[in-house]
């Protein structure tokens, strides 16, 4: 062991890459894809560093070719969920006394793994599994994974720094141990990064951690991780089990040693979990922590003095990219009457040019929704806007003969409460209310007051203070805020991610907030001369 004090290297948020026609990084990752499309990946579980079978399979299929069956996945009974937990609380002892530097480099390794000779196998597992096209793969697979491992190695030395004043004759420490018991991390299908985050955040802090990823992501969840493994993460750190969320969390939240939820799902879900807490609370050792994002129905409000082409542009990225699968997408915009004929125009033109298809084809825009239950979810909510008297301005179409594919549209309500401007769809769909100019105080208060979330939104204006207007009338409304720029894009280290209200504890993946919510603080202090007599000053004669 290293005699002395040591710092990791400072992280940068890792480049993008662009994959333009003719540069290297596009020939190598169309190499990496056309290899994968041929394959069928076989995903075990993976339980104190074996890999095992479950009680079944599941086939995952690629969302815009679904007839092409890119993993084979062992789903797990409640045996192994049981044997993922004693494997990680066997590892437990020995990862907890791991020193951080030790537990670091680990993770540091797993990040310059991903900057290179994992890049391609990453990107390439998530835009087949999970639809994305090379620019959102690049951006969450590759750059936010890294990102998230080098940050979060950085906020826990930041919190190990943090010790209190010790007095003359004393000496006050704060001793920074992992929870006491196992973590169960859930994650999502939309984000490979998630899905590494999740477990690896509590595993930095020296927790042990059982983490079941959607069946939807199982194929790049099995190359993260594969990537744990090559970075030599020690076995029974982070135990894999694919399969039923349900029944994994019912094996492991009824758990003595249940010590905290890592999850990133529907509000649904993350309130029944939550349910699932208090009803065993009387089993467990310890108050467990429940840390969790659930969700959005983001916002855009343009005042009159916002310019039209940049927000034309952040409407389209905000709600379209990924077919807007993201807790962040835009998928409520409120509009002033005054710029409304102009912006429609730009808005139909743009939307008009998006190309949807197979993201395997690198220049592809948008890729297909999910499954066929997002399919059918948004086909419905289009089909039944229409019927309701909702205008489609663009888009409309669906098709599921090939792929999953639902084209991206634009919905405009004469009313702000229409059920498409209230209720989350996670799909291509933009909901448009257009209000009277003069109505720009109602409307701030409609914003916030509209939805039960509060993840993301955007305002746009040139008025300064109609910003700070803003800023003011919508501080509950988003966790996220952007001032004329789109409600999606957080970069680690740069805005931290995360909000409240039904968008779940707000604990901020991407920052030492949520680090510090994986660790069980003890504070020390010892005494050099202790006293010999019991009486004080004030007892004397």
């Amino acid at each position: 062991m290293i005699d002395g004090r040591t710092s990791a290297p400072l992280p940068i948020n890792e480049p993008v890459l662009s994959y333009a026609p003719g540069s290297p990084e596009r020939a190598s990752l169309e190499a990496t894809l056309r290899r994968m499309e041929k394959e069928t990946a076989e995903a075990p579980l993976v339980i104190g560093g074996e890999e095992r079978k479950g009680e079944g399979t599941f086939g995952q299929v690629s969302p815009h070719r679904h007839a092409l069956r890119i993993a084979e996945v062992q789903s797990a009974g409640r045996e192994q969920v049981e044997d993922a937990v004693k494997a990680a609380l066997d590892a437990a002892a020995e990862w907890a006394a791991t020193p951080l530097q030790e537990r670091a480099a680990i993770f540091l390794k797993m990040a310059d793994l991903i900057s290179g000779p994992w890049r391609d196998r990453l990107n390439a597992s998530t835009i087949l599994g999970q639809s994305k096209s090379v620019q959102q793969a690049e951006i969450d697979a590759a750059c936010e994974f890294a990102d998230f491992l080098r940050f979060n190695v950085h906020f826990a030395e930041r919190i190990q720094e943090e010790q209190p004043f010790s007095p003359e004759g004393m000496w006050n420490r704060m001793d920074y141990r992992p929870l006491e018991g196992f973590v169960l991390a859930i994650s999502p299908f939309n984000f490979t990064a998630i899905g590494g985050n999740l477990p690896t955040a509590p595993a930095i802090m020296g927790n042990v951690v059982v983490w079941k990823p959607s069946e939807k992501q199982a194929l790049s969840a099995h190359y993260t991780m594969e990537l744990f493994r090559a970075a030599g993460l020690p076995d029974g750190v982070i135990n894999l089990v694919h399969g039923d969320g349900a029944l994994a969390a019912d094996v492991c939240m009824a758990q003595e040693s249940f010590a905290g939820l890592h999850f990133t799902g529907s509000s649904t879900v993350l309130k029944s979990l939550w349910r699932k807490a208090g009803e065993n609370l009387d089993r467990y050792r310890t108050f467990p922590r429940i840390v969790g994002e659930s969700g959005g129905k983001d916002f855009i409000l343009a005042h009159p003095s916002a310019e039209v082409e940049p927000l034309v542009t952040a409407i389209v990225r905000g709600a379209f990219e990924y077919q807007g699968q993201k807790c962040s997408a835009a998928s409520r915009a409120y509009i002033p009457r005054s710029l409304w004929p102009r912006l429609k125009e730009q808005l139909v033109a743009e939307v008009e040019q998006l190309t949807m298809g197979d993201v395997g084809d690198l220049s592809t825009f948008m890729g297909a929704v999910i499954d066929a239950g997002a399919f059918k979810r948004h086909r419905d909510a289009i089909e039944q806007a229409r019927e309701d008297g909702l205008e489609v301005l663009v888009g409309g179409g669906t098709d599921d003969s090939e792929g999953w594919f639902v084209e991206p549209t634009v919905l405009v309500s004469d009313s702000p409460w229409h059920t498409t401007m209230e209720t989350e769809l996670f799909g291509p769909i933009l909901s448009v209310y257009v209000y009277d100019d003069a109505n720009w105080d109602e409307t701030l208060k409609l914003v916030n007051s509209t939805s039960p979330y509060a993840l993301t939104g955007a305002v746009w204006a040139r008025d300064r203070s109609v910003l700070a207007q803003a800023d003011e009338v919508l501080r509950q409304a988003a966790g996220n805020f952007y001032v004329n720029d789109r409600p999606t894009g957080s970069v680690v280290g740069q805005q931290p991610f995360g909000g409240a209200r039904a968008s779940g504890t707000n604990d901020k993946a991407g920052s030492l907030f949520n680090l510090v919510r994986w660790t069980s603080p003890r504070a020390i202090k010892e005494t050099f001369a202790p006293p010999t007599d019991w009486r004080y000053p004030h007892m004397g004669g």
